[in-house]
């Protein structure tokens, strides 16, 4: 959508809004391709690793296809987001140790304990999430930005995590280039929090690798949802942004601040992360990387996380360090969410705390 409100210096600036998909992320994307190919596998129960948007889209996505479905989420995932998670019923648990490890882990262990796992950047979901931008360029091809839009956007912006839907947004340039579809592919820019930017950081020293971040250089920021520090596509994306002529930068948490504002200014309700490329799109106006006139879209990949009033069945394991790996037990019965009777107190006051049940040891690797 063109959002005139929101132009920077010049800069014209439309927002791809993913709020509108089911659970209100891009996430569902990958989510529908990976579950649908699941099932015409035979597969009982999908999984991923995930603490937010990607773990709620998989769980309810295996409910709507009555799947099993096993989420690892780490073990100080903020309570909104278990009990969001909690709402669709899948077996969760809270891993206490190297969640990092857990993309591999989950990948290793998921074939023997017969769990699909669809991670942040598995082929299925790169293969839907693509889509977020074939719609962009359909849009603009369409003629449906704006009488005065051109053919396709000068530019797009979105953040990047784990490096999955940076992946899949080149991927998708690359293939309708290929196409004869685009005469002039958009340059691609991909935005971090400065807390945690390890894309930017390589980006910034001219590096051909991302390199994992040490615990020292991760610091604490708004947009939880996209602070990996060792992100398994970040060189991906590292990639795509320059194969485009575009960029990687990290903004901070004023300017991510100030542009959650100023999108819910403009009727659009994000989470931080989804405010991150206005954020990033000033300060690369600001550096002249892109040009007054320029049509630019930011995608809005979520709407992040309200209130709730739910009880949390979470299980929590540890990852050890015995130097083996055993498969997790066979998945459970989905467990039905509990919700707790409607009290006169407003919602924010209603929010319990997760009930934790009996405590398991997870492998090491």
């Amino acid at each position: 959508m063109r959002t005139p409100d929101l132009d920077v210096d010049g800069a014209r600036v439309h927002v791809k809004v993913e709020g509108t998909n089911p659970t209100g992320s891009f996430k569902d994307r990958g989510s529908a391709v990976g579950v649908a190919a699941a099932l015409a596998a035979g597969t009982d129960a999908v999984g991923t690793v995930s603490h937010g948007n990607m773990a709620a889209s998989m769980a309810a996505h295996a409910a709507g296809a009555d799947l099993d479905c096993v989420v690892l989420v780490p073990a100080d995932i903020p309570t909104a987001r278990l009990e969001r998670i909690a709402t669709y019923g899948p077996r969760i648990l809270r891993v206490d140790g190297d969640y990092g490890r857990l993309y591999h882990d989950a990948l290793a262990l998921g074939p023997a304990a017969g769990v699909e796992f669809v991670n942040s950047d598995s082929p299925l979901r790169v293969a839907g999430q693509k889509t977020t931008t074939l719609e962009l360029l359909r849009a603009f091809a369409a003629g449906e930005a704006g009488a005065d839009a051109p053919a396709a956007p000068d530019a797009v912006v979105m953040p990047v995590s784990s490096g999955g839907h940076a992946s899949a947004a080149w991927k998708a340039v690359r293939e309708a280039t290929a196409a004869g579809l685009l005469d002039d592919p958009p340059r691609l820019y991909f935005v971090q929090a400065a807390a945690c930017a390890p894309v930017a950081r390589a980006y910034a020293r001219g590096d051909d690798a991302v390199t994992r971040l040490d615990a020292d250089a991760v610091g604490e920021t708004v947009a939880y949802s996209i602070a990996n520090p060792d992100p398994p596509s970040g060189t991906r994306a590292l990639a795509a942004a320059r194969d485009t002529g575009g960029a990687v930068v990290a903004v901070d948490d004023a300017a991510i601040r100030d542009a959650q504002c100023d999108l819910a200014g403009a009727g659009l309700r994000v989470e931080a992360a989804s405010a991150t490329p206005l954020a990033a799109l000033r300060r690369l106006r600001a550096e002249g990387a892109v040009d007054a006139g320029e049509h630019v879209a930011c995608v809005a990949t979520g709407v992040g996380y309200g209130g709730g009033s739910m009880s949390v069945d979470a299980e929590t394991v540890t990852r050890g360090n015995s130097g083996r790996r055993s498969a997790p037990s066979e998945p459970r019965p989905r467990a039905t969410a509990r919700r707790r009777p409607r009290s006169r107190r407003p919602a924010r006051a209603c929010r319990s705390r997760p009930e934790l049940s009996r405590r398991r040891s997870w492998p090491g690797r």
